[in-house]
């Protein structure tokens, strides 16, 4: 009896043992609704019987061929059922969450009412304009990198790059990181130093410096890794992917949304909250989804939003019709992008029909923190159509066109593309009329692009006229006194002073070509936007 508490004693204790380690890395949430709780839950039972089958085995070879006393009937059984009630958990709140007996509830899930292009999309003037795509801006963040001499020894750039509205303007922003557990231990002390934002308009790069280092992020390691910081704090919260954003005044903070799932144990999935961490201290608060921060841009993953709109417009007419007849079923095109509506990020996706053809019936724009969504029924060309009609607009360059970004020009749906070259690189722009892909007009600047489009939408009677384009700009001219220039993110930018003028206008190579060519005593005149007040003001378009 002794030998057998001790061996029970013993198997606990490892069990125990190895479970705190497990759950260390693993970091399950303790939550009827995670399945890696019943995994943690069936790996334990599964070590104590190991253990008990060793330790018993030790103490009588005959006892094992007689099966007799190898293991106690009673902790057998304790151990197989709860191990079997796990699985059949797992396997019933799975079939009560199918799609085949709640179409309906899967279809709530999301809200999406019609809205108004024109009123709900302001027009926007070319210096408002996001030309910088994610690629691009890894691109430019790692050049960033690349100069800065004190850093690039010890740190490396994550891939974050979350696009957020910053003061009034679209930027990216991504932390820093240790290039390695070697330069961890170096810098731990201090933390991460900064981080990179990306001005999505000018491409201008800066890293912000902190006067206290981060020392949380999903780069860290031990108790300062985001994950096991979150758990620890929040053992019961089933968490969502973690985003980089900073508030108004640059503080940084991890954006954390919590899961609820609202058919069965483990379907249909939302958001319930969001915890949000400093990045900095690792101070933490909760907040019910309605109660975020107006300031917080990224709650809803785009992917989460376009599951729920694919439940929306498949089950329609139930799930029988989504399978076989398919009537009325709609989905989201391939690939997404954002836009800034407000002080709120708006992702953007087209809506097709099931057939997967060539065209959109609309579009949905869905806001990323209260997920408030609205479907716009501009019927058009598909995106892959519209950046097919960029790339041939300048076939024999060979430049590759991004994604779509969805602007108001003119009251009119459009494509915004840029065109890079084979080293990812943009050197063109693009504007694709959405209901008809054939007007579709390439520049240089995007000033020029945008001049050209206004004037092919009034040739084609799209528009009547050429319609003034709402935009707060002041010009200057005059004769160029003195030029200078550097290299600022990786863009070549000119500095120039005009006679009789004591302001400074600075004109990137990326903006306007022309800016190389520039010299003394050539006559010019700078438009610039009428906000800009500073010491140097950046040129928005340039005329000889």
């Amino acid at each position: 009896m002794k030998g057998t508490l001790k061996i029970h004693l013993l198997s606990a204790a490892a069990m125990l043992a190895f479970g705190a380690v497990s759950y260390y890395f693993t970091l399950p949430a303790l939550n009827i609704h995670s399945t890696g709780l019943l995994g943690f839950i069936i790996t334990l039972c599964v070590v104590y019987g190991v253990v008990y089958l060793l330790l018993s085995a030790r103490r009588s070879v005959e006892q094992i061929h007689l099966n007799k006393k190898l293991m106690a009937p009673k902790t057998m059984k304790v151990l197989l059922c709860i191990a079997g009630a796990c699985i059949l958990i797992g396997i019933i709140g799975n079939i009560a969450g199918m799609k085949l007996f709640n179409a309906g509830r899967y279809r709530a899930l999301l809200n999406v009412n019609e809205g108004n292009f024109t009123e709900d999309v302001s027009q926007i003037t070319f210096d408002d304009i996001p030309r910088l795509d994610l690629d691009s801006a890894k691109k430019l963040g790692d050049r960033k990198m690349g100069e800065l001499s004190d850093m690039v020894s010890q740190f490396s750039v994550m891939e974050n790059y979350t696009q957020i509205n910053y003061q009034g303007r679209p930027v990216r922003v991504t932390p820093l990181a240790y290039v390695d557990v070697f330069k961890w231990f170096s810098n731990v002390k201090d933390g991460v130093p900064g981080y990179l934002m990306i001005d999505m308009v000018t491409q201008d790069v800066e890293l912000v410096r902190l006067e206290e280092g981060m020392k949380y992020s999903t780069a860290e390691h031990f108790s300062r890794y985001l994950e096991r910081h979150l758990r620890f704090q929040y053992p019961t919260k089933i968490f969502a992917d973690q985003t980089f954003e900073v508030d108004e005044e640059g503080t940084p903070f991890w954006i954390c949304p919590t899961y609820s799932f609202k058919i069965g144990l483990y379907s249909g999935r939302d958001i319930e909250g969001a915890v949000l961490v400093n990045a900095i201290t690792g101070e933490s608060t909760y907040y019910p989804v309605a109660e975020v921060p107006s300031w917080v841009d990224r709650v809803y993953n785009a992917n989460l939003i376009v599951e729920q709109y694919n439940y929306y417009g498949t089950l329609v007419n139930g799930f029988w019709n989504s399978v076989f007849a398919q009537k009325d079923c709609r989905v989201t095109t391939e690939g997404y992008n954002y836009m800034a509506l407000g002080d709120d990020v708006y992702m953007y996706t087209g809506i097709t029909s099931v057939a997967a053809d060539q065209s959109n019936v609309g579009f949905i724009l869905s806001n990323q923190r209260t997920k408030e969504t609205k479907f716009y029924p501009v019927a058009g060309a598909a995106e892959t159509s519209a950046m097919g009609s960029a790339e041939g607009q300048v076939q024999e360059m060979r430049y590759t066109a991004t994604f779509p970004l969805l602007l108001n020009i003119a009251n009119e749906p459009t494509y915004f593309i840029s065109l890079k070259d084979a080293s990812n690189l943009v050197k063109m722009y693009a504007m694709v009329n959405v209901r008809q892909y054939q007007i579709v007009v390439a520049g240089t600047t995007v000033a020029e692009c945008e001049e050209n489009y206004v004037k092919r939408l009034a040739e084609n009677g799209i528009v009547s006229g050429v319609p003034e384009i709402p935009q707060d700009q002041l010009s200057v001219s005059g004769a160029i006194r003195t030029i200078r220039s550097a290299v600022v993110g990786g863009n070549t930018c000119y500095y120039y002073q005009l006679e009789g003028n004591d302001q400074t206008f600075s004109l990137s190579v990326a903006t306007d070509e022309r800016a190389v060519i520039l010299n003394v005593g050539d006559t010019v005149t700078f438009t610039y936007s009428a906000q800009n007040t500073g010491e140097i003001i950046p040129v928005t378009k340039l005329e000889r």
